[in-house]
């Protein structure tokens, strides 16, 4: 079977609403930063917060819907890590704008909070 050309290839479908939103809650940008180093259980990654295991698996889970990590589950244990190719949609979207400096994701926060502020007004 002939493999196509990377350029002759649909683009693959990516959720950015899930992705942003994701993004905007520091919490989940803590986790993500933390998986940068290594892949680590669920309990590893609640540990450093000071919020119930339960709110932490909500967090996990939103990242995992957006596509940002991947769970495993490995005996008792639930391991995290990040999905290389999670961030890669988001980030060729962003490059369209010209966007060459690294992103503020605290200011783009700040923006994404006054959008749903002027959404819900």
């Amino acid at each position: 079977m002939k493999e196509e050309p990377l350029s002759d290839r649909p683009a693959l479908p990516v959720d950015l609403d899930a992705v942003f939103s994701a993004l905007a809650d520091p919490t989940r940008r803590a986790i993500l930063s933390m998986l940068l180093e290594d892949d680590m259980a669920v309990t590893d990654v609640a540990e450093p917060f000071g919020i119930s295991l339960a709110a932490i698996s909500k967090h996990l889970a939103t990242l995992a819907a957006a596509g940002l990590i991947r769970q495993e589950r490995r005996g008792r244990i639930t391991w995290c890590m990040l999905d290389p190719d999670g961030m890669r949609g988001a980030s060729v979207w962003m490059r369209s704008f010209g966007q060459l400096d690294p992103i503020d994701l605290d200011d783009f926060e700040r923006y994404l909070q006054e959008q749903m502020r002027e959404d819900d007004g």
